[in-house]
């Protein structure tokens, strides 16, 4: 039981770090920075584009940067020990 209360304090302060990491992409003058908690820090857009190819450029850097920072995640947690341990 206390196996499980350690691991779960150790989880937050993991998700707690999470926070600080960020993950930013860039396409054409466009660019987005996300943190751990998938939180969008900054949008850049460029000003030269037409709307439509500002849209699918954001898209793209946005699906990006999500999926880069959940590998890094993931990685922090497999890392740790705590993902097998708690079945991930």
């Amino acid at each position: 039981m206390f196996d499980k209360i350690k691991q779960l304090q150790e989880l937050k302060k993991m998700q707690d770090s999470f926070k600080k990491e960020t993950h930013s992409v860039e396409k054409d003058g466009t660019s987005v920075i996300i943190n751990g908690n998938f939180e969008v820090i900054e949008i850049k857009l460029n000003p030269e584009l037409e709307t439509e190819k500002q849209q699918e450029i954001l898209k793209n850097c946005l699906n990006e940067a999500r999926e880069e920072i959940q590998k890094k995640l993931a990685k922090s947690l497999m890392g740790s020990g705590l993902g097998a341990g708690l079945g991930f």
